[in-house]
């Protein structure tokens, strides 16, 4: 059975020529599975890795739904940082155009009144929990006629403590609406609050297939305090576009001096940037004129630059998650690209578990260091489907649901 293009998926011809002049003429894994159920009304949850398309799986049918006629915010995304935000609404903005849809960012670091002005007249807003709820309390906004509600990279917001202010956006939107959790993960708390805010929701996974995961080659490289700066000079010299991640925000400025100091170019991104030198930084590295990126862990979150062909980790990171999501930063849909982790005696243990856990014994040992076994990781999550509507209907009310 031959796949299906977007069309047969049951998006509007605007959408699907939009998508075709940037590219896209068939859809990736995760977009195939979710985009009908997206366009039929129901509750989503879905486990996807970064890189595989999440942002146009919701972002196309979304638009889709939505009724240029009617002035009022009808579609909320909430992600976890500027930087996703920004590139959500870079890579939805022609699709939307496509239908008269006016979609707008809402994100701190920026000045509130052209930042509240836009919003007002979206029909779709894209935003930080932080910066929303500033907009809330101003009563500049109102959530009121929200009928789409999107999580993206739920996991992350957890990890950075957004909980407490997503279970409040949560409960300012409509009980009757429709509810998309896009998560790396679905396990533990991710979980939980995803069948909280979901109702009868069809639960999709795009697992990567093994040809998938050759797409990236695992370096593990042992190192000390005094050869790391000149490992990393040398893999630079072999890289096209590399990002760099570091523990700390001092780190991150430090080692860009460093580096400047071997006469590598090299910009920095974390959360002491402002968000015009984060722009400025990111745009200089995704036109070439720097080849090197610097960057912490959260500074990094959502960055999806074409053509980078490493990932370098100057510091190990602390677990798993944290290894998959700075590794995936290359390797993008189905490019090819290389993961270099340096490794100091003191965290070949916890560096070897985490090889362990991903099944890459046989790169880490390499290293020269002894690698500890992990145990693999379950995935679950609530399943099935609620009442929805067929295409080009306006919305239909999916019942009463509890308040959760």
């Amino acid at each position: 059975m031959s796949q299906k293009s977007f069309a047969d998926l049951g998006l509007s011809q605007p959408v699907v020529g939009a998508l075709a002049k940037n590219g896209m003429q068939s859809p990736f894994a995760i977009q195939a599975l979710v985009i009908e159920d997206v366009l039929a009304g129901r509750d989503v949850l879905a486990k996807s890795p970064t890189g595989s398309g999440k942002t146009i799986a919701f972002g196309a049918p979304v638009v889709d739904m939505l009724d240029p006629k009617h002035r009022r915010t009808a579609a909320l995304v909430l992600a976890p940082t500027r930087e996703l935000v920004s590139q959500i609404v870079e890579e939805v903005r022609p699709m939307a155009e496509s239908r008269g849809i006016r979609v707008a960012s809402v994100y701190g670091g920026v000045g509130f009144e052209k930042q509240i002005k836009l919003a007002r007249a979206a029909h779709m807003i894209v935003a930080t929990p932080g910066r929303l709820e500033d907009l809330l309390a101003r009563n500049a906004l109102s959530l009121a006629d929200v009928e789409i509600l999107v999580l993206d990279e739920a996991d992350r917001m957890l990890d950075m403590g957004f909980r407490p202010a997503v279970d409040r956006l949560v409960a300012k939107c409509p009980e009757d609406r429709q509810t998309l959790f896009f998560s790396a993960t679905l396990d533990g708390e991710a979980g939980r609050i995803a069948s909280e805010y979901t109702y009868e929701a069809v639960t999709h996974e795009h697992k990567p297939t093994e040809s998938s995961r050759g797409e990236i080659e695992h370096r593990f490289r042992a190192v000390d305090r005094d050869s790391r700066l000149p490992a990393l000079v040398a893999e630079l010299n072999d890289a096209e576009l590399a990002l760099v991640f570091v523990r700390t925000k001092r780190g991150a400025d430090r080692l860009v001096k460093r580096l400047e100091g071997q006469g590598i170019k090299a910009v920095a991104m974390h959360g002491n940037k402002s968000q015009n030198q984060r722009e400025r930084a990111l745009a200089a590295f995704e036109s070439g004129r720097v080849n090197t990126l610097v960057a912490t862990d959260v500074a990094a979150r959502g960055i999806d630059v074409e053509g980078v062909s490493h990932v370098i980790n100057f510091d190990a990171p602390d677990d798993r998650e944290s290894y998959v999501h700075r590794i995936g930063r290359t390797g993008r849909a189905g490019r090819t690209g290389i993961g270099i982790t340096f490794v100091e005696a003191e965290q070949a243990k916890d560096v070897g578990r985490i090889a362990a856990a991903l099944q890459l014994h046989g790169e880490f040992e390499g290293t020269g260091f002894a690698a500890t076994t992990a145990r693999p990781h379950a995935t679950g999550g609530p399943s099935r489907r609620r009442r929805g509507r067929s295409q080009g209907q306006g919305r239909g009310h999916a019942g009463q649901r509890s308040n959760r």
